[in-house]
């Protein structure tokens, strides 16, 4: 591959970092740009993981052989891949530090380096020697993996289901594992043995009151027992306990948790973070508020929108002209929205589907045409159920590629019933 050393001066330097979705999807729709450009991606593998996929192999619904992929398959040509460790960005030279002591220089730089759960951050976790053994994550694929035959060997007990803190990235697939595992159960009879518990540090089942009290319902419903306002202070190793900072604990047999949610080290290590390691920026242009050559895209930015993969798609038609702009020394023309959606499987072979932005919280309706659907918004439906199980294939064959997807990027309230915010 030929680094961006080598070459010439004409040549704008781009440098992303990170190869996941928001930096795969970016690089495929600035290289279609015919830009003189020269665009290079730093990430620390070679594997790109299809992150949605962890929620269902736990559940045998996918193989973990088949979450994961060469990054440098969804790569176009003429994109290089440096596989090393990004360490600090060094902003006064315009170059990034790479543990392998390699300085990239760039011109403009593209923070797509995710959010990564972090297990060490609450006692008792990552350090407790009930962790792999009854406490699991599924935010990773080895957690996913290790989980599924815990899954599939309990007979009888408390099924905790937990979330540390928000933000977390795809902040319904908890609500969703809780359903699934409750379907789970129901389908294998032991759905009067297990008891499937639902705690989360909100006071209630979402962020926003419609889409909260509708999940709320759904989960009262399917019987699962919803704790709120839970701020997580230790797990009780010893007693297979969770403890709240109030006093209250929670028993469990077998514990699937959330742990926080972190920037990367490098956003840290460089000054560029929040407290929890998120890129401060302009929710609306997605440049850094202390650095215009610095922009942040996906699950790295302090955007107050969902960390999901489909933002990224919304963002990129914001993103890529006012990066055009900026290079051009022109003022940015476009503005992003917060649109974000995302199914929640509901099991029963049915899924429901969040479409909102910014101004706009989740309500009932249809999507994407009024009238017609012919998805349900914040309904269970096997179609909607259908659908998530086909965005795998959208995923890697039309969104990493930056390929036009059949809804608009900013949000319509065309199919939404506003009235039932009230």
């Amino acid at each position: 591959m030929v680094g961006a050393s080598d070459k010439g001066a004409h040549m704008t330097e781009i440098v992303i970092l990170g190869g996941g979705t928001a930096g795969t999807l970016i690089a495929n729709t600035l290289v279609k740009k015919k830009l003189p450009w020269h665009i290079t991606v730093i990430d620390r593998n070679d594997e790109h993981h299809y992150q949605p996929g962890y929620l269902f192999v736990p559940f045998g619904m996918m193989p973990a052989s088949r979450v994961a992929k060469s990054r440098t398959k969804f790569l176009p040509d003429g994109v290089d891949l440096i596989i090393d460790a990004a360490v600090t960005i060094d902003r006064a030279a315009h170059e990034v530090v790479l543990s392998s002591g390699r300085r990239v220089r760039y011109d403009q730089l593209i923070i797509a380096s995710g959010t990564i759960p972090d297990p060490a951050a609450v006692p008792g976790m990552a350090d407790g020697i009930e962790w792999y053994r009854s406490v699991f994550d599924f935010y990773t694929l080895e957690g996913a993996a290790a989980l599924a035959p815990k899954i599939k060997g309990l007979e009888k007990g408390r099924l905790v289901v937990h979330v540390s803190e928000t933000p977390i990235k795809c902040p319904v697939a908890p609500l969703e594992f809780a359903l699934l595992a409750q379907d789970y159960m129901r389908k294998k009879g032991r759905n009067w043995g297990v008891d499937v518990v639902y705690v989360t540090p909100l006071d209630g089942a979402f962020t926003k009151p419609v889409a909260s009290r509708t999940l709320g319902g759904l989960l009262a419903e399917r019987g699962i027992e919803q704790i709120t306002d839970f701020q997580v202070e230790e797990i009780d190793n010893g007693a297979k306990e969770l403890v709240s900072y109030d006093g209250r604990r929670v028993p469990f047999d077998l514990l699937v948790t959330v742990p926080p949610n972190r920037g990367s080290a490098v956003v840290i290590e460089s000054g560029l973070g929040d407290e929890a390691g998120f890129v401060a920026v302009n929710k609306h242009t997605l440049q850094s508020e202390i650095d215009p050559d610095i922009w942040v895209l996906g699950d790295a930015t302090n955007a107050p929108t969902s960390k999901a993969g489909s933002v990224v798609h919304f963002e990129a038609a914001a993103f890529v002209p006012n990066l055009i702009a900026h290079v051009a020394g022109e003022p940015l023309p476009k503005l992003f929205d917060g649109h974000a959606n995302c199914f929640i499987e509901s099991g029963r072979g049915e899924a429901m589907l969040l479409d909102f932005n910014y101004e706009q919280e989740p309500v009932t309706g249809v999507f994407p045409l009024a009238g017609v659907g012919p998805l349900k918004l914040l309904r269970p439906s096997r179609l909607n159920h259908l659908s998530k199980l086909a965005f795998e294939g959208v995923y890697w064959h039309a969104l990493l590629p930056g390929r036009p997807l059949p809804f608009p990027h900013d949000m319509s309230t065309a199919g939404k019933n506003l009235e039932s915010t009230n």
